[in-house]
C-alpha cells in the first residue's frame, strides 16, 4: 500500500508542475500516453526509494531526474541548483571561483572551449579543443555537464587533478591545476606600431562594452592622427551576455540587423539593429577568431562580416548559435534552456556552422631565415658607401628585425593586412 502511495505522490507533483508550467491548450491535448509516461516515473522513484541497497535523498533523486531531462536536450541545457544559479550570476559578473576554463559536454566528457587568458588553467597549459576525461583519477563519463563543473570548483588555493586527452597527442595529459579566485578583465589593449590599435576580448561581461570604449578611446588618443585602424581579436572567446555581443558590434555599425533570435514560435522571433555610432570612425577593422571562438564572439564576427565592417581572419569559429534563457524555479535554483537559435544580418544560422573567416590563417611558428651563403653588395671589395653609418658587421644600423610582441603569426598578419588597407586608402587606389 506504502508503494502505491509514494507512486500516486510523486505522479501528482510532476503533474501538478506541468500544470503550472504549461497553457491550458497544451494541458488538454496532453496524450494518455503522456500520462502514461509520468506514471511511470512515479513508479521508478517509488521503487528506489523502497529497495535501493542504501537509503537515497529525495530531493536529490528530483534533482537527478531534472539534469537528465534537461541534459538528453542539447550540450548546453541544464538545471542549476542554488550554489550554481549563483555561481553563473556571479561569473557574469566577471568575477567567480574555479580554474579559469569555458567547457561543454560532448560525447560524455568535458570539452574545454577555451582556457580564459591569465587563469589557473591557462597557465597550466590547458587547450581549445581538450577532453576533459578525469578529475582526480574519477572518471567524468557519467557525469552531467553541471556536476562535472561543480567538482572544478573548490576553495581557493587547492589542487585538483585532471586528465587530458588531445588531438594528435596518444598518451593522456595529466595536469595539476590549482584553484583561485577568477577576475576577468574581458576587454585589453594596446598600440602595435604606434598606430595600429589591438583590443582583446576575452569573454562578455557586464563591463565589456563599457572596457571596449574605454579602451579604444585611449588608443585613438595615443595614436593621434597616426591612427590605422583596429585589430579586434576574439580568440578563445567562449561568449557571455547577448546584450554586450549586441552593444560590441553596434560600437562599429551605424546601421543594420547585427542578430537576430528566432525559436519554435516564429512570433516570438527578435530582431537587434544598430544605431549610428562609430568608435573607430570608420576605419579599418581586422576580427581575428578560432575554433574557441563561440557564440558572442560569433554575433561579433558574423554582423561585421555580413555589412562588410571588417575583415574576419584566422579559422573558423566554435559553432555555438543558440540562445539560453535562465528560468528561476522554485527553491533559489535555475533552469538553463535552449530556447531558439541565433542567425546573423544574412540570415544564415550561427549552429553547429560557425564563421568562415574571409581569408584564412592557421596559427602557426614564426621563424627569420637566413639566406646561406648568399652575397651581397656590401661584400664585395672595395664597394662604395651609401653614406649611412655601418656598424661593426659592416651592415648600417636598423631597427630590432623581430619585433618581440609579434610572435603571434595571425596577428602579424592581421597587422599587416590593416596597414595594407591603410596604404591603398592613403593612396587613393
Amino acid at each position: 500500500m506504502r508503494y502505491v502511495f509514494t507512486s500516486l505522490t510523486a505522479v501528482a507533483i510532476v503533474v501538478l508542475s506541468l500544470t503550472i508550467l504549461t497553457t491550458p491548450e497544451r494541458e488538454v491535448e496532453a496524450s494518455s500516453e503522456t500520462y502514461r509516461q509520468l506514471n511511470l516515473f512515479g513508479d521508478v522513484f517509488a521503487k528506489i526509494r523502497e529497495d535501493y541497497v542504501e537509503e537515497v535523498d529525495d530531493a536529490a533523486l528530483i534533482e537527478a531526474a531534472i539534469n537528465g531531462m534537461l541534459a538528453s536536450l542539447d550540450p548546453h541545457s541544464s538545471y542549476l541548483n542554488p550554489k550554481n544559479y549563483q555561481g553563473m550570476k556571479v561569473q557574469t559578473r566577471g568575477k567567480f571561483g574555479g580554474l579559469g576554463i569555458e567547457v561543454t559536454m560532448e560525447n560524455g566528457l568535458v570539452k574545454v572551449v577555451t582556457p580564459i587568458d591569465d587563469t589557473p588553467a591557462a597557465k597550466a597549459g590547458v587547450q581549445a579543443g581538450d577532453y576533459i576525461t578525469h578529475l582526480d583519477g574519477e572518471p567524468v563519463l557519467g557525469l552531467s555537464l553541471s556536476e562535472a563543473v561543480e567538482r572544478m570548483r573548490g576553495e581557493v588555493d587547492t589542487d585538483i587533478a585532471i586528465t587530458i586527452r588531445r588531438e594528435n597527442v596518444k598518451e593522456p595529459i595529466e595536469i595539476t591545476v590549482t584553484r583561485a579566485v577568477i577576475t576577468v578583465q574581458s576587454v585589453r589593449g594596446r598600440l602595435l606600431d604606434d598606430d595600429i590599435a589591438y583590443v582583446r576580448i576575452s569573454s562578455f561581461t557586464e563591463q565589456t562594452d563599457n572596457g571596449l570604449r574605454k579602451s579604444v578611446g585611449e588608443l585613438k588618443e595615443q595614436a593621434g592622427d597616426d591612427f590605422k585602424g583596429l585589430v579586434l581579436d576574439l580568440r578563445n572567446n567562449p561568449g557571455g551576455l547577448l546584450d554586450q555581443a549586441i552593444a560590441v558590434s553596434d560600437a562599429f555599425l551605424q546601421k543594420g540587423e547585427i542578430v537576430s533570435t528566432r525559436g519554435r514560435d516564429p512570433n516570438d522571433a527578435q530582431r537587434y539593429n544598430a544605431t549610428s555610432d562609430d568608435i573607430v570612425d570608420g576605419k579599418p577593422i581586422v576580427v581575428l577568431i578560432n575554433g574557441g571562438s563561440a557564440s558572442a564572439s560569433e554575433i561579433v564576427a558574423g554582423a561585421l562580416q555580413d555589412h562588410g565592417r571588417a575583415v574576419i581572419l584566422g579559422t573558423k569559429s566554435f559553432g555555438k548559435g543558440s540562445v539560453q534563457t535562465i528560468v528561476p524555479l522554485q527553491g533559489d535554483g535555475a533552469m538553463r534552456m535552449t530556447t531558439a537559435r541565433y542567425f546573423t544580418p544574412s540570415g544564415i544560422s550561427i549552429q553547429a556552422k560557425g564563421i568562415t573567416p574571409d581569408i584564412e590563417v592557421r596559427q602557426s611558428r614564426l621563424e627569420i631565415l637566413e639566406p646561406e651563403g648568399r652575397r651581397s653588395e656590401a661584400d664585395l671589395r672595395n664597394h662604395l658607401s651609401n653614406g649611412t653609418e655601418l656598424d661593426s658587421d659592416g651592415k648600417a644600423d636598423a631597427a630590432d628585425g623581430e619585433d618581440k610582441g609579434m610572435q603571434d603569426y595571425q596577428l602579424l598578419r592581421a597587422k599587416d593586412l590593416l596597414r595594407g588597407v591603410s596604404l591603398f586608402a592613403k593612396k587613393g587606389f
